[in-house]
């Protein structure tokens, strides 16, 4: 029983940030039915810009709290995803809002594989030590152990999902928003720029991916140019497994998508006899991913993935 807490309560912590990038898949694609495969490399960027100001602080203001130190970092790391992921809008995918299908997918990939270079330039293709600010002390819940960072992240996906919430069904932004994800043509006759709307879109899923990337950063201790790419598969996954265009669904797929790899990774070894360890807890999102697509194409929650994607 403590094992399966304590996979709960991994499966938790990694399933909110993979929630927090999902929203960026399915809130881009609910406005432009376009997949920004680039938005896990977004993640990459907010974890090495929080890097980037830790260290800065850690020279200006080495007396700082740790729980400080890393506000700070995502605060800044903020803006620079949202920069990021505006230039990228701009530049990559606003002349292709009309092309076929195949050409904004292609240009999500390159996009991607420009964003790792970059990447590697500036920060070096060695990973990098992430700074543990926190006390490293356990907290004992049921016989499980999560520690000071866990806690931090569970709490700021919770508030940043909630802040989201009402950000889309309280403002005029989030109903511009939903306006133009039910029909772009009919909310532009009704005064809603679509410009408009879809800068912010692709703005609220780059901040949404900061505050996953710092704390993936802090909860893992360790970065690198790459590291986006896996997590923004099984984010995409988690998109589809509740419902790709619906932003609830995106967190209950999230959530569950943790659960289901943490519970796999921690059960494999006796399911298979030993054959595979938890170096395969990969396998499971993707295992999710093609059952979903098979069995029920819409997701949780029932958008029409089969039919618009």
């Amino acid at each position: 029983m403590d094992t399966f807490i304590q996979q709960i309560i991994n499966g938790l912590v990694l399933g909110s940030m993979y929630a927090l990038v999902a929203l960026g898949y399915t809130m881009v694609y609910g406005v432009l039915n376009l997949i920004n495969f680039a938005h896990g490399d977004v993640l990459m960027i907010g974890a090495m810009a929080g890097l980037t100001i830790l260290k800065v602080l850690q020279n200006v203001a080495p007396g700082l709290p740790g729980f400080v130190q890393l506000g700070i970092a995502i605060i800044g790391a903020i803006p620079v995803c949202m920069l990021v992921n505006i230039i990228i809008e701009r530049v990559a995918y606003r002349r292709l809002r009309n092309a076929p299908r195949l050409a904004p997918l292609i240009t999500a990939i390159g996009v991607s594989i420009l964003l790792q270079t970059f990447a590697m330039m500036i920060w070096g293709r060695n990973p990098l030590p992430f700074p543990q600010l926190l006390s490293s002390d356990p907290i004992m819940v049921g016989g499980a152990v999560i520690s000071q960072t866990q806690v931090l992240l569970l709490v700021l996906a919770a508030a940043s999902m909630f802040g989201l919430v009402l950000l889309v069904e309280k403002t005029r932004m989030g109903r511009a928003m939903r306006a133009t994800a039910e029909n772009p043509r009919v909310a532009g006759l009704m005064g809603v720029d679509s410009n408009k709307v879809i800068v912010a879109t692709f703005a609220i899923g780059a901040a949404l991916a900061a505050v996953a990337g710092v704390m993936w950063g802090a909860n893992y201790a360790s970065i690198q140019f790459a590291m986006g790419f896996v997590p923004g598969l099984k984010a995409f996954s988690a998109a589809v497994l509740g419902g790709i265009g619906n932003i609830y669904g995106a967190m209950i797929g999230g959530i569950l998508l943790g659960i289901i790899e943490s519970l796999g990774a921690g059960y494999i070894g006796d399911l298979t006899g030993g054959f595979l360890g938890s170096n395969y807890q990969d396998i499971f999102a993707f295992v999710v991913l093609i059952l979903v697509l098979t069995v029920r194409p819409s997701g949780i929650m029932g958008e029409r993935v089969a039919d618009r994607a």
